[in-house]
């Protein structure tokens, strides 16, 4: 494999449109990796831990964008640099919004706007976010790699103003029926949500649209909002501001492990709520219980959109499996393994898909090792390796060095589902399909050829490969719920409406394995 980059000056593309068009790049003809970043001194130093030789001294500034390939020959690399205006292109149907070189100039001719969304490099995001809160803006922050300090200051300094910082590293929000970042099709209802987690905010407002229900507001808050160090600024905010909108009736809070002091302000916070609260801290090792009448504590996402709709006096979403057949089905994939398939493996996309798949098969008392564990002597050993039962986080910093996020780019997905297969143990294979904006144009798609290839390598030598998936998204979305479901069923995966339900079932199908 060779090497290649490219420096295009003074060209500037936020981050998720750059993982985008990496993607694109990478499936071209003898493309094996590729990885389009602006030239930040950290983002340099990233391509070049990730091997891409010689990109340190091409002289690139932050305001200019970089193009590295792994390729297979020279001619293949001139192929996508030929290409490159045609690659870096918006997408057909996208829309395209005025271009303006300063905050000023945008505000000048958008004076209406209340929300600036910040997606830059974040070693420059906290200094304009701090603009954006100067002109009157709310503020959306996709940027990741801010400082605890940055961000300190910035939503003390919005909490002053009576505005919201939403991030540092937010994934999604959806204000208004409109999705940031990562978001699914939803229609406008009564519940509101705030979530520390982008992809418990795609599921849970997934399931309150399949419910039939709707969603008013969802606010990210960041992944680190509920810290101590944080204090959840961002999450009371959120609260006080879903408290005072007339179309939100229910509110969800969603969250990995708060800090001990910040869970107890924001339960003394949704306990003078004057309206139902339902939350779900994923992982927290305190037992769920009621605090009040209408404020209702849960452990696990589905568990929180059950409540919310009981709440907002609707039904609870439809099951679209038949919980009948569960036991049959789990005796039946049993005896299809060999005595020598004793675990289950994971390979999400989704953060908190992996670490809720963690606590469901906590629940029966199997042990399982994560990059991203519930507990830390639970660590895996290897990353890029499985052992015994494990789940892996595939968006996590060590496998999207250089490269786009899963959600976008399936191809690392692919090769560790081929790895577990590889692995005489392994009897249950645990996937997670994200659909909406910003995701990949086909998810399930992408990676049916590895799960097709993974089934034959264990056929081939005598087994039996179980794999059950979950899709999140709704029937509006543009991949399609429906069809993208019908393509695992149809290549005989075990499919199911919700993470927290397909990873019920194959913690059940793998119980017996490590018995």
């Amino acid at each position: 494999m060779l090497n290649e980059s490219q420096v295009i000056t003074d060209r500037y593309y936020d981050s998720v449109f750059l993982m985008r068009a990496a993607k694109r790049m990478s499936d071209m003809d003898g493309v094996a990796q590729a990885a389009a970043v602006m030239g930040t001194p950290r983002n340099i130093q990233i391509l070049a831990d990730a091997g891409f030789q010689g990109v340190e001294t091409m002289g690139a500034s932050p305001n200019d964008l970089v193009i590295s390939l792994q390729v297979e020959d020279s001619d293949a690399a001139k192929a996508v640099f030929d290409s490159i205006e045609e690659l870096l292109q918006p997408e057909v149907g996208a829309y395209t919004a005025e271009s303006y070189r300063t905050l000023d100039q945008a505000m000048d001719a958008q004076r209406e706007s209340n929300l600036a969304v910040i997606s830059v490099p974040g070693e420059h995001a906290a200094r304009e976010a701090h603009a954006a809160l100067d002109k009157g803006l709310n503020v959306f922050m996709f940027s990741d790699n801010v400082s605890i300090e940055d961000e300190l200051s910035l939503k003390m300094s919005a909490r002053d103003r009576g505005l919201l910082v939403m991030g540092p590293d937010c994934g999604t929000s959806i204000i208004g029926g409109k999705g940031i970042g990562f978001s699914n099709a939803v229609r406008r209802g009564p519940i509101g949500v705030i979530g520390a987690s982008g992809t418990g905010i795609q599921e849970v407002t997934s399931l309150v649209h399949n419910s039939g229900s709707g969603i008013s507001h969802a606010l990210g808050i960041g992944s680190r909002d509920m810290s101590d160090q944080i204090g959840g600024i961002s999450a009371l905010q959120a609260i006080d501001a879903l408290e005072a909108d007339p179309e939100t009736l229910v509110i969800i809070v969603i969250s990995k492990p708060p800090d001990e002091t910040t869970l107890s302000k924001v339960r003394d916070r949704i306990g003078q709520s004057s309206k139902p609260v339902v939350t779900c801290f994923l992982g927290e090792s305190q037992t769920p219980g009621e605090i009040r009448e209408n404020i209702v504590e849960t452990a696990n996402l589905d568990a929180a959109v059950s409540a919310a709709l009981r709440l907002a006096e609707n039904e609870s979403p439809a099951k679209s499996d038949d919980l009948d057949k569960v036991p049959s089905i789990v005796e039946a994939e049993q005896n299809r393994h060999t005595d020598m398939q004793r675990y289950a493996r994971g390979v999400f996309a989704g953060g908190t898909f992996c670490l809720q798949s963690q606590q469901v098969f906590a629940e029966p008392g199997l042990q399982v090792y994560s990059n991203s564990p519930l507990k830390k002597e639970l660590s895996l050993p290897d990353p890029d390796q499985g052992f015994q039962n494990s789940m892996v986080d595939m968006g996590s910093d060590e496998f999207t060095v250089g490269r786009p996020h899963p959600m976008i780019d399936s191809s690392l997905r692919a090769e560790r589902i081929l790895a577990e297969a590889r692995d005489p143990e392994v009897a249950v294979l645990l996937l997670d399909f994200i659909l909406g904006y910003g995701s990949s144009d086909d998810p399930v798609g992408d990676l049916i050829p590895a799960i097709r290839e993974a089934q034959d390598i264990v056929k081939n030598r005598g087994g039996h490969l179980t794999v059950v998936a979950s899709v999140c998204g709704t029937g509006d979305d543009p991949q399609g719920l429906d069809r993208q479901m019908g393509m695992l069923e149809e290549a005989g995966v075990l499919t199911l409406p919700t993470n927290e339900r397909a990873s019920r079932l194959a913690s059940q199908i793998a119980t017996k394995q490590t018995e």
